[in-house]
């Protein structure tokens, strides 16, 4: 299952908005340097599916807002 993701780094707090079932609006409170906001957006979308982040995979958009997360 592929999910769609837009990606808002800097917040002032973390949230998600669910859009329709496949696209996502996430808000994460760290900066998008070393992968640190793709990994608070993985962990953020882990906590919202109840699934571990190990089990969700980015598959493009690592340095863009807009990315494509697969489901394993």
């Amino acid at each position: 299952m592929k999910i769609f993701v837009k990606v808002k780094p800097n917040a002032k707090k973390e949230s998600l908005k669910k859009i329709d079932d496949m696209h996502f609006v996430v808000s994460v409170t760290v900066p998008p340097k070393d992968g640190k906001a793709n990994r608070a957006v993985l962990r953020v979308l882990g906590d919202y599916l109840q699934i571990p982040p190990s089990r969700l995979e980015i598959l493009t958009g690592h340095t863009s807002k807009l990315k494509v997360i697969a489901v394993h």
